[in-house]
């Protein structure tokens, strides 16, 4: 297995395991809010320095630094937004159908060349998205598709900019100092958020102290992996693979946590989803 690889199975195994923790977390604990507080306070402490020290910091890359922290602000925020509408079931197959939109703008601004086996790939993945996000929703459920639609526009931002500054940052730790700047605009975002819609700055209650500590490890690392797994492959196809990580939590919440509503419109989406890596695969 290439570097590439080992990056990115690392990356969804990280990213499945904070959500099978945080999935299970009331919601007025605001899990998320706690685990880029945490990330911030153990990671991202031990990655700026690198970043500000080791980086060839030029115009476009304090620009590409800027364009990232705020479209992760956007993400978050839009995330946050359409959860409070739909359940996870439906926003979060929408917002990662972000692949096809990322390799549109490596496309049209970096010039990335797809193989047709690749592009082909890409597309039938984001049909197994959008399958398990179909199905029978009713009443205010519509007004999360907007909020996830953003998301989505956001994560393709950061991820084509994210692509593009890797260039600038030789090691792993800077990635980490480099994501960090991001989550600390989320995550005061976040925190502006809650202060609006809540009426207050802390969260009503606080996850478990694993919860958080996963969390910290977890979310940043994981993406700081696909981040440099954009060394080796364009940007649509580093986040295209890490959808792995949806069939996973797909056949966990079936086989593990017998949640059988939908079953088997989820699970012929994960095998679509499968078929689409797959084929991705091949033409490596």
């Amino acid at each position: 297995m290439n570097e590439a690889a080992l990056a990115l199975t690392a990356s969804v195994v990280m990213h499945v395991a904070w959500n099978l923790l945080a999935r299970h977390q009331p919601a007025n604990t605001f899990a998320l809010w706690w685990a880029l507080g945490a990330h911030l306070l153990i990671l991202g402490l031990w990655g700026l320095p690198t970043l500000i020290a080791d980086t060839r910091w030029t115009a476009e890359f304090a620009a590409l630094l800027a364009l990232s922290a705020a479209a992760n602000g956007v993400y978050f925020v839009a995330l946050r937004r359409a959860y409070s509408h739909a359940p996870v079931a439906l926003v979060y197959p929408v917002v990662r159908s972000s692949p096809l939109l990322i390799a549109l703008w490596g496309m049209l601004l970096f010039g990335d060349s797809l193989s047709a086996m690749v592009w082909a790939g890409i597309v039938v993945s984001v049909a197994g998205l959008l399958l398990m996000a179909s199905g029978d929703h009713r009443g205010g459920e519509g007004k999360a598709v907007p909020w996830a639609l953003l998301a989505m526009l956001a994560t393709s931002a950061y991820s084509v900019s994210d692509k593009a500054a890797t260039v600038s940052v030789d090691s792993f730790r800077g990635l980490v100092g480099f994501v960090s700047v991001g989550y600390l605009v989320a995550w005061l975002a976040l925190g502006i958020e809650h202060r609006r819609t809540q009426g207050r700055w802390l969260p009503a209650a606080r996850p478990a102290w694993y919860v958080i500590l996963a969390g910290g490890l977890c979310v940043g690392l994981a993406y700081a992996l696909v981040i440099h797994a954009m060394r080796f492959m364009p940007a649509a196809e580093a986040v295209a693979y890490t959808n792995a990580g949806i069939v996973l939590a797909c056949l966990a919440s079936i086989v593990v946590f017998r949640e059988r509503q939908f079953w088997q419109r989820r699970l012929t989406g994960a095998g679509i989803i499968l078929s689409g890596l797959m084929l991705m695969r091949f033409a490596s």
